[in-house]
């Protein structure tokens, strides 16, 4: 019998919560709004931990401006490095942000010994950047970690939706709790999304609107927390 989703949730026992940033799309910003969630608690005062479950394009780490140098320290487990007060750790250790190849069950067996190992200690909130569309990773956060809250990111696009709808329903028709619907790099305001997220009964959280200042921002966290975008994160926090 597999020992490791036991071991889990003794790794998680003092996380008051985890925050899984997903979306059923890519390109819409999951990443950004992960990593400066994550940014905005910890300014607040709360412990906060990000975890980067992305094998193909860990991202977390260069929107922080960390460079991971080697694996993190061992004692007992693994200790995550500490990036502007945020404990971090991401699947960039494992890939070395080389190319790689990885199948369903190595991609698996990665993410349950990253979670396995890794020490959280205590913390408010545990912010779980996941990787866009509906594959292993996401799959086994469901499965794993069922106390996730999941925090849904996409654009005004119908095609985005289209695919985003498609993961909104699977966490429905599991029972999972949908925190709500983040509409972001909006533009031009309209009531498509909402629209289509009430006749699924989904709460919209609101509009984050695009905001040009934001790549030259990446790297810098201060510059980052300045700017209008994580403003409106500040924001959104109020409504989860």
């Amino acid at each position: 019998m597999e020992p490791r989703p036991s071991v889990i949730q003794t790794r998680l026992s003092n996380v008051k919560r985890v925050i899984a940033v997903a979306s059923g799309k890519g390109g819409v910003g999951k990443s950004m709004l992960a990593s400066t969630l994550a940014l905005s608690l910890s300014k607040k005062g709360k412990k906060v931990g990000l975890l980067d479950l992305d094998l193909y394009g860990p991202s977390s780490h260069l929107i922080l401006g960390f460079s991971p140098d080697g694996f993190p320290d061992e004692e007992h487990g693994i200790i995550p490095q500490q990036v502007e007060d945020i404990k971090f750790m991401s699947l960039v250790y494992f890939s070395e942000d080389k190319p790689g190849a990885f199948r369903g069950d190595d991609v698996t067996n990665i993410i349950l010994e990253l979670l396995a190992i890794t020490r959280w200690d205590t913390l408010d909130y545990l912010i779980l950047d996941l990787p866009p569309g509906i594959g292993d990773e996401t799959l086994d956060v469901i499965s794993y970690i069922p106390q996730a809250e999941f925090l849904v990111v996409t654009t005004p696009s119908k095609v985005a939706f289209g695919a985003v709808e498609k993961l909104l329903k699977i966490l429905l028709e599991g029972n999972h709790t949908i925190l709500g619907v983040v509409e972001n790099m909006v533009q031009n305001s309209n009531d498509f999304i909402s629209k289509e997220l009430a006749k699924l009964k989904v709460k919209h959280l609101g509009v984050l609107p695009y905001d040009q200042s934001i790549e030259g921002a990446i790297g810098h966290p201060k510059k980052l927390y300045s700017t209008k975008f994580a403003k409106n994160v500040d924001a959104l926090i109020k409504q989860i």
